[in-house]
């Protein structure tokens, strides 16, 4: 039986709108949840309701708010097995990637559990006797967190709980083509023990949402933005933040590139292009772009690059496959335009283009009944064409050929995105040299463009972000704002600058 979802506002269910049906994009004729989306005065609601709970949610010790997560933690951790399936399901991301997904709220939370007893401040010498200076952690109220469908539980959790352990209470709208994922994920925080209206979950579509906001910001009601999306509503919710004097949390596109320098393992710089460039059909803000290979190598990384690509499996999610199906209509619908950037003076050397069908098999396999498109490298491509500046959501990789790194890093960074990138080299002196060069936020060295650990700030720069950083203590500046405190115990009005003791030098005593 397909389930019916609603958003919830401080505890309770709360339908309204016009119902969205959340389709498995493997299995295009099954329904994996209705879903009720909210209007815009539902999402101001909301904030006004968590906007009411974060004070005394705020009053919690941080130490027993970090029980909580890890509350959170232990539970999801008991619930991996099904949670992975449904997201396996919902967005058809293959299973193992989603298992993964999983884990790493597992690994968020059990890095945060202890931030609780570490939301340290400081103690600051005065420049004044009898006076004593400190600074605190405090949190920053209602957070708005607006999050993709590509992965549906595990960013979300950056921004959860994070902003949770530091006393905030947060209103969060998911992609809705993922809502019983989000709506899961959100039960299992619930059990957790969280006052009512602490964590709210609005279902609602983008512009539904943007008005809601615009709305709530007005009225005071947000104190904190974090958006996941594209490059485009990025700007857009940018703005909006700007008008209110506040600096949102921005994660959005990328245009990955990775060089493969002559002294590079072609054999593992294939399989992290492998992996990069179609894991999750190449749906990931980090998946990999364009690689950038020296020319004294580029025939033979492309020949090992093309045999991989023709031999990766491909397939129902739930089995082991590279990648399934894109994420949902939408998307197919974008990724098809995206193909339609491809021009005369490039090559194809993957083999066919376009939807998996009968006509147009992948081997025995003719994608029936799901949203399944063939893997695509396209060398040749140059510094002018629109599939080497924009991001290609979908499972589509340029190349091209550089002669000195200079030259690589000049094409590394002619895109404008600053997400992540990848050096295959065993000289260090090159990394170095590509690390210092690089307007990137995350580099790797020898390894893929994609992926992530819960204790290393993610984030980009230029087209890819605003220079926030999620996970890691980093994030902690996101959902805190410092607060100082001076305490003069001195019976007297002591001045800053004004009052302070000074000590005269003889400056012109020479040896």
């Amino acid at each position: 039986m397909t389930s019916e979802i609603v958003s919830v506002i401080g505890g309770k269910e709360t339908s309204s709108g016009v119902t969205y049906e959340s389709v498995d994009p493997a299995h295009l004729d099954e329904v994996v949840a209705r879903v009720r989306l909210a209007d815009p005065g539902t999402f101001s609601s909301a904030c006004r309701t968590a906007a009411a709970a974060q004070r005394e949610w705020a009053r919690v010790p941080a130490p027993v708010r970090g029980r909580v997560i890890a509350s959170i933690g232990r539970l999801v951790e008991a619930n991996a097995v099904e949670l992975a399936r449904l997201v396996t399901r919902e967005i058809g991301k293959p299973y193992a990637e989603a298992l993964g997904e999983v884990r790493e709220i597992v690994d968020t939370c059990d890095f945060f559990l202890g931030e609780g007893r570490r939301l340290y401040g400081q103690t600051v010498p005065s420049e004044m006797p009898d006076k004593n200076l400190f600074t605190f952690r405090v949190p920053v109220g209602v957070a708005a967190v607006i999050t993709a469908g590509n992965f549906p539980v595990a960013v979300p959790s950056w921004y959860l709980v994070p902003a949770l352990l530091c006393g905030n209470a947060v209103v969060w709208k998911p992609a809705e083509y993922a809502a019983a994922s989000a709506h899961a994920l959100y039960r299992l925080f619930e059990a957790a023990g969280l006052p009512d209206g602490v964590l709210n979950l609005v279902l609602a579509d983008g512009a539904t949402t943007f008005e809601g906001l615009e709305a709530a910001l007005a009225e005071g009601t947000v104190h904190k933005v974090g958006f996941t999306g594209s490059t485009e509503v990025g700007r857009a919710v940018g703005e909006l933040c700007g008008r209110h004097l506040q600096s949102p949390c921005l994660e959005l596109g990328g245009k990955n590139p990775m060089v493969v320098m002559p002294d590079a393992d072609l054999d593992l710089a294939v399989e992290g292009a492998l992996f990069a460039g179609f894991g999750t059909a190449g749906q990931r803000c980090t998946s990999l772009g364009t690689v950038i290979v020296h020319e004294s190598v580029h025939d033979e990384f492309l020949s090992r690059y093309a045999r991989a690509v023709a031999g990766a499996a491909i397939g129902d999610p739930s089995g082991d496959v590279l990648c399934g199906p894109l994420l949902e209509r939408r998307f197919a619908d974008r990724y098809e335009e995206y193909l339609g950037w491809i021009l005369p003076h490039h090559t194809v050397v993957s083999g066919p283009v376009g939807r998996i069908t009968a006509d147009s098999p992948r081997g025995d396999f003719t994608g029936e009944g799901g949203l399944y498109y063939h893997p695509v490298v396209v060398d040749g491509v140059r510094p002018d064409d629109r599939l080497f500046l924009e991001e290609t959501f979908g499972p589509v990789v340029g190349v091209t050929s550089f002669t000195t790194l200079e030259e690589a890093l000049h094409l590394a960074n002619l895109p404008g995105y600053g997400l992540s990138c990848s050096i295959y080299t065993t000289d260090p002196a090159s990394v170095f040299r590509f690390r210092e060069g690089i307007g990137a936020g995350m580099v790797s060295v020898n390894n893929s463009t994609s992926g992530a650990e819960a204790h290393l700030p993610f984030g980009g720069n230029g087209r890819s972000g605003n220079g926030s950083r999620q996970s890691g203590v980093w994030v902690l500046d996101q959902f805190t704002r410092w607060q100082s405190m001076n305490w003069d115990h001195s019976g007297r009005l002591q001045k800053a600058q004004m009052d302070v003791a000074e000590i005269v030098p003889d400056l012109e005593f020479r040896l």
